[in-house]
């Protein structure tokens, strides 16, 4: 039975596009806003984490902010791993949470990392990234 408006079921779903998927994960609206009110620039690169990890953490004081931040930093260090990491991608769990993938296989928890960062201040970005860099 074929029902229009339901289309046809026999069709694969459409794999998703991992640049697409990359863009929307790189948006990081909370965080790169507030950067850009404290003069740090976020350009996609490892120097930028370093610039994050010296701002004052104001934004720990706000608990309806912390979370959204900290989900933010996590993805703009996901960003910036699979941008400049060879071999690194996204890659979106079953149960929906991104994470990226290295070229050996392991996964790394972006999110969970930016959350500790975010309430925390440790580990800093950059040696994140690093350790990830030279995995």
């Amino acid at each position: 039975m074929n029902i229009p408006f339901l289309g046809n079921r026999r069709e694969k779903a459409a794999a998703p596009d991992p640049e697409g998927i990359a863009d929307l994960l790189a948006e990081c609206d909370l965080l790169r806003s507030q950067a850009s009110r404290e003069g740090v620039r976020l350009d996609d690169s490892a120097a930028s984490l370093e610039e994050l990890d010296q701002l004052v953490p104001r934004w720990r004081d706000d608990e309806e902010i912390l979370p959204w931040l900290g989900n933010d930093a996590g993805l703009y260090l996901g960003t910036v791993i699979v941008r400049t990491v060879p071999g690194a991608a996204w890659w979106i769990r079953p149960d929906g949470q991104p994470v990226v993938r290295l070229a050996s296989g392991r996964e790394f928890d972006v999110v969970a990392c930016g959350q500790e960062w975010a309430a925390h201040g440790a580990p800093e970005l950059s040696q994140l990234y690093a350790e990830v860099a030279e995995a």
